[in-house]
């Protein structure tokens, strides 16, 4: 029987999931997804093959896990600052993309956003159980509460618009990453195209 590393079996299971996330994170660094499998995640975690699958059948489920330790933040964070209905939606909108690009600089979110992962996306579920959806949800949230309060422009497909603003902020996560010292720069360039692109003309 493998040795309990923590007072209990559920501090000693999230500290095997904690070390096989990161252990996914640090493969991710150094090669291709696609190249990845069980024995490299199980020998870079330091377990046995077998308990590797104890926790997790497939590379997926781990991807997901990873996907979900690293995201857990971020969706907290845009979740409240979207529920802040007594502000402007433009300036909720500027801290949203603010945030979003800071969190790029997240190893683990990083991988999910650049132009290479789409493998690695493509692993993850669609609807709500990608750990990404609530993100995409609550900007939409907040554009169409813009709308209705005039700030603004009608649109005549919310999720669309968000897709196509999307593209901006990754490219945005792209420059981040090739240039760190670039945060700032970005985000205030990103918040600029955002807003330029829905804002209602007066």
């Amino acid at each position: 029987m493998p040795r309990i590393r923590a007072a209990t079996i559920e501090e000693h299971h999230e500290m095997v999931w904690a070390d096989l996330t990161d252990a996914v994170r640090h493969l991710l660094l150094e090669r291709d997804y696609d190249s990845i499998n069980m024995g490299h995640i199980a020998a870079q975690a330091g377990l046995a093959r077998n308990t590797l699958y104890n926790y997790a059948k497939d590379k997926r489920t781990l991807v997901l896990e990873l996907a979900r330790r690293a995201s857990r933040p971020l969706a907290e964070q845009v979740t409240a600052i979207a529920a802040r209905s007594d502000e402007a939606a433009a300036d909720r909108m500027r801290e949203i993309v603010e945030a979003i690009l800071t969190a790029s600089t997240n190893h683990g979110l990083r991988l999910m956003f650049l132009p290479n992962s789409s493998p690695l996306v493509a692993d993850l579920p669609d609807g709500p159980d990608n750990p990404f959806t609530v993100l995409v949800v609550e900007v939409e949230n907040v554009v169409r509460d813009g709308i209705s309060r005039g700030e603004f422009a009608e649109v005549d497909d919310v999720q669309l618009t968000v897709e196509l603003l999307s593209g901006a902020m990754r490219a945005g996560i792209d420059r981040i990453s090739r240039d760190p010292d670039s945060l700032t720069a970005t985000a205030r360039a990103a918040q600029q195209i955002v807003l330029a692109s829905i804002t209602a003309c007066s």
